[in-house]
């Protein structure tokens, strides 16, 4: 194994060296030819096939509204990963689901994170567990944009959307060029990446090499021995090639490889010597008290097993895309993906692994009719098959294992009509066959065998020039089948979890927008309403075994959100996102951490003279906790009850950018300036149960102080 882990990262290296010695000798090429006549030499730019479908409509999925945010948007906010990126996109919220894992759900039209799908280049590509621990490890390097598309059934080929989908697409090679950038700051803060880009000659071949390190130790707000936010650190290689084999056909092919781990719990250096030390620390048995005076307000004196949360994460993914344009009216679409996601991880003596594998395939075809219609039709295979095992668990005699088999076919149809140049309408249906199955020997039969039809439609009005409405309504489906979505149901060794789930949830919702663009002031206002049926829900049995099951009542949300930009003058741009979120009391008693129900973001960006100031300040509105269940502890004796009103709050990140030269950029910057966090400024996420029994999910605020670093940024 070691061999041919050498051999990888022996590869990889002289993969990435060959090509950096070639952009750098084109480069000097480059160079030399400015330096001869620079004035004389014009600018040509030649698109693919690809591009030239794109730009004429030809490849439209659906005229559903979508927010994109661009390559430049990721560099100024100093976005490490995915989760960074969209933390603060209007209608998106990332949620830190526990203090000790560090477990991220992106959050969608208010929906849980489960709702949300995640595509690469338009392909699905993450499974049902990488949700959990990979929004954290997905390398914000290398990624060229990221669109947004909001409501169930947001895109023909994610029908498990019910909150929607983020689409990253990856920086498409368009010059001979290395990219590196380098940043370390507080907390442990260290980012390195390198982009490399190269076309050929005659511009068919287009090459993009990334590779990102990145590193956040612990963080301990109160200071007692126990982190609120946990040491992270992920590692992620990616190489994407594009090749136009004549005007009609382009292959496109993604490779990533990616590392994680994440430790949280006793603070390394203080509570605990090393990862490894306190994953051993469990041979010692248990210890009399967690914390002094049993209040987890005070210093941790427990084992730090105890307290320990570790998830190591290998993820490989490989996808391949061809499109063939037949004729101008005709083109077709085909795609393969491979993934496999492995989880080793520790959770406070329960130990927990899990190989999650997925093939996806689907083919796809464009087709005009005539001016007015356009029909969208394909069809898709998904087979997933997650294997895990408990060594710890395996014990207990009600133990069920969570691994499951997971197939979907489907087939959808759309028809893009636009008899006018002011209004346009997309119809589309899908057909999915759906089979979950349980393979553990104590739960025979398939669980969950449905066909499924899952209508959409999109509509889009010109007002004016400058006025546009659009109209979404569509249903969408997903099968819960992973008990890491309802909350730590398996961290309690002594009673296991049950999974008692038979049908999948089925979404109905509807969305509006209206915008407005202005040449210096532009806005929209968007107003969803979904509502799920089926929705999944950790509850216990008479026994307190978790079990993971599905509500009877119907789960609802409404999300409003406006958005105001304004270009104040040339140098300086303002923007304002406020956004409302109201669950009834069905959804509401489903989490397991509160949602933020009040939001408004305040941003401005000001480049003036080689510098760039990027500024944001962000409200969380209070909420009442008792709304979502809230109800321990810091005592283990039932007393010193824990507050159940979550106060305001604002976090103010900001960074500045220096332009010394045409390829070197410096900067500095501080997420969070103000160092406001849960467990200084309010109360510990860590808590008791009436019942005596420790958790560290009493979480309601941001879980991670101020991180002030600089960096440099090198082009050449």
């Amino acid at each position: 194994m070691n061999c041919v882990i050498k051999f990888k990262t022996t590869l990889y290296s002289s993969l990435f060296c060959s090509f950096l010695m070639l952009s750098v000798n084109a480069q000097e090429s480059n160079i030399v030819a400015k330096n001869i006549d620079e004035e004389k030499i014009e600018k040509i730019e030649v698109y693919g096939v690809r591009h030239r479908l794109t730009s004429s409509g030809a490849l439209k999925d659906n005229i559903a509204k979508t927010e994109l945010l661009t390559d430049e948007f990721i560099e100024n906010i100093q976005a490490a990963s995915l989760a960074d990126v969209i933390k603060n996109a209007i209608g998106i919220r990332v949620s830190n689901e526990c203090s000790m894992c560090g477990a991220k759900r992106v959050m969608i039209n208010g929906m849980k994170g489960e709702h949300t799908n995640v595509l690469i280049d338009g392909i699905p590509m993450h499974t049902m567990i990488s949700g959990f621990y990979g929004m954290d490890s997905v390398a914000a390097t290398g990624i060229g944009s990221i669109e947004i598309a909001r409501g169930a059934g947001a895109s023909l080929t994610a029908p498990e959307a019910i909150g929607g989908t983020v689409n990253m697409v990856t920086k498409d090679a368009t010059e001979n060029q290395v990219q590196i950038d380098f940043s370390a700051g507080e907390l442990g803060y260290r980012k390195a990446s390198i982009m490399a880009t190269g076309i050929s000659d005659d511009n068919n071949s287009h090459l993009t090499l990334v590779g990102q390190y990145d590193n956040r130790d612990q963080f301990d707000g109160d200071g007692n021995g126990v982190s609120e936010n946990p040491q992270l650190t992920n590692s992620s290689l990616t190489i994407y090639f594009s090749q136009d084999f004549s005007y009609t056909d382009n292959l496109r092919i993604r490779y990533n490889q990616s590392n994680s781990e994440v430790f949280g719990g006793p603070v390394l250096g203080d509570t605990a010597y090393s990862i490894a030390d306190a994953l051993s620390s469990v041979a010692y048995g248990d210890s009399a008290q967690l914390f002094t005076n049993n209040d987890v307000r005070n210093r941790y004196i427990g084992l730090p097993w105890e307290t320990t949360e570790w998830v190591k994460t290998t993820r490989e993914e490989f996808s391949a895309n061809w499109l063939h344009e037949v004729n101008s009216d005709f083109n077709v679409t085909s795609s393969l993906a491979y993934i496999d996601h492995l989880q080793d991880s520790f959770y406070e003596g329960v130990d927990y692994r899990a190989d999650d594998t997925m093939f996806y395939a689907s083919i796809r075809a464009n087709y005009y009719i005539n001016d007015s219609h356009l029909i969208t039709f394909g069809a898709d295979l998904r087979n997933e098959e997650m294997r895990s095992s408990s060594r710890a668990l395996s014990m207990l005699d009600n133990y069920v294992e969570d691994s499951f088999d997971y197939v979907t076919k489907g087939l959808y149809i759309q028809d893009t009509w636009t008899p006018h140049e002011d209004f346009e309408l997309a119809a589309a249906l899908r057909i999915d066959n759906i089979q979950a199955d349980f393979v553990d020997v104590s739960k025979p039969g398939t669980e969950i065998d449905k066909t499924l039809f899952s209508p959409r439609v999109d509509m889009r009005y010109i007002h004016t020039e400058q006025i546009t409405s659009r109209l979404s309504f569509g249903q969408g489906y997903r099968a819960p089948l992973s008990f890491f979505e309802s909350d730590h149901g398996i961290l309690d060794a002594g009673k296991g979890y049950i999974v008692a789930v038979d049908r999948p949830e089925r979404s109905n919702s509807i969305t509006y927008s209206l915008n407005f663009d202005g040449e210096k002031l532009s806005s929209t206002f968007s107003a969803a309403h979904t509502a799920v049926d089926h929705l999944a829900s950790l509850e216990h049995n008479e026994a307190g075994t978790p079990v993971l099951t599905q509500l009877d009542e119907t789960a609802s949300v409404t999300a409003i959100d406006l958005a105001i930009n304004y270009q104040l003058f040339e140098e300086l741009a303002l923007s304002a996102i406020i956004e409302q979120y109201r669950y009834n009391e069905t959804f509401k008693e489903s989490f397991a951490i509160a949602p933020a129900e009040e939001r408004i973001t305040l941003s401005s960006d000001w480049d003036y003279n080689g510098w760039d100031i990027i500024a944001s300040a962000t409200w969380v509105g209070s909420r009442d906790l008792t709304d979502y269940n809230y109800e321990g502890y810091n005592r283990n004796d039932g007393t010193a009850k824990k507050s159940t009103s979550a106060k305001s709050y604002v976090t103010v990140d900001v960074k500045i950018i220096k332009e010394l030269s045409k390829v070197l950029k410096v900067y500095i910057g501080a997420t969070n300036l103000f160092n406001y966090s849960q467990a200084d400024d309010m109360d510990s996420p860590l808590m008791f149960h009436e019942d005596g029994s420790y958790d560290v999910i009493y979480i309601y605020g941001p879980l991670r102080g101020r991180n002030a670093y600089a960096g440099l940024r090198y082009e050449f």
